[in-house]
């Protein structure tokens, strides 16, 4: 099996009522219950956005040989993650096969990169 990542940028979500962002929900938690049956289940979740009373964002930066920590994002964007979906699965095609269910059920884009596979733990240690 294979981890993937199925995400979305915050901007392609576009201006929607409020009444359609929660008649959204339940279709979005619905695919991810079908993920947790299935078994693919890793993740998934969704980040506050700038108009939230919640929203904060630092970064952290070791560069410079020590860490420094400071709020705001690390670098000028115009794209900023929305939210992301972990799935554990035989191939792409069923990562894709994800992804497209879970566009329909939220109502915008999603995109599939795969996970570098994680390193062996070396023996003995």
């Amino acid at each position: 099996m294979t981890e993937y990542l199925i995400y979305f940028n915050q901007q392609w979500v576009g201006d929607h009522t409020e009444e359609w962002f929660r008649s959204r929900a339940p279709l979005s938690m619905a695919v991810v219950d079908d993920m947790v049956a299935a078994g693919v289940y890793v993740y998934a979740g969704g980040l506050e956005g700038e108009g939230s009373p919640l929203f904060t964002v630092c970064s952290a930066d070791a560069t410079s040989g020590t860490v420094a920590i400071s709020d705001g994002p690390f670098a000028e964007t115009t794209e900023v993650l929305g939210g992301l979906t972990v799935v554990d699965v035989a191939d792409e095609e069923a990562a894709r096969m994800w992804a497209g269910r879970m566009a329909e059920a939220c109502g915008w884009p999603q995109e599939v990169r795969r996970f570098k596979p994680r390193p062996r733990p070396i023996a003995g240690s």
